[in-house]
């Protein structure tokens, strides 16, 4: 019994030991580009829900600064009155990884880039997702301040709409 204690003892002893020796680990820097991934801007996404009957509206403080203005352009190119901001999210733009625009929990966007646009902004293939289902794949160009829509599928009485605005360029 004795022996069986004292080799339990030394057992214990060298793990401590051990362990002592992996908390002095070395110690170096990480530097911002070994951490994250470039990226080619940063785009806002929102689900918007229009109607013709009365709906929650635009509370402005969620849009970005260039789209103020949301509702009066949004009108001009879809045949309703009243438009909701059902949700939104802000994502960066990886160069050579994919991007997930997620407003809400059912429909999102696949965002991959394809490099910086000539004259500023920046050119994407994009996957509008409803669930597992892609319903729209595409290219676009995105510039600042100039929002891409794209009409999703009908909802209650009216139709979702999907908006996507390059916010800020990356030096």
């Amino acid at each position: 019994m004795k022996m069986w204690t004292s080799s339990v003892l030394s057992l214990l002893g060298l793990m401590l030991g051990t362990g002592l020796s992996y908390s002095q680990a070395p110690s170096f820097s990480v530097s911002p580009s070994m951490v994250a991934p470039a990226t080619d801007g940063k785009v806002w996404g929102g689900l918007i829900y229009a109607s013709n009957g009365e709906v929650g509206g635009m509370d402005k403080k969620l849009l970005p600064s260039g789209l103020q203005d949301l509702s009066q352009r949004l009108a001009k190119v879809f045949s309703f009155a009243h438009f909701e901001l059902l949700g939104h999210h802000n994502q960066d733009v990886f160069r050579q990884y994919e991007s997930w625009v997620v407003p809400s929990r059912d429909l999102f966007l696949k965002v991959d880039s394809k490099g910086p646009a000539e004259g500023g902004g920046v050119n994407l293939h994009l996957q509008f997702w409803q669930e597992q289902q892609v319903l729209v794949k595409t290219d676009a160009m995105l510039r600042v301040d100039s929002p891409l829509f794209i009409g999703g599928p009908k909802w209650k009485d009216g139709q979702l709409i999907f908006v996507l605005m390059l916010t800020r360029q990356e030096k």
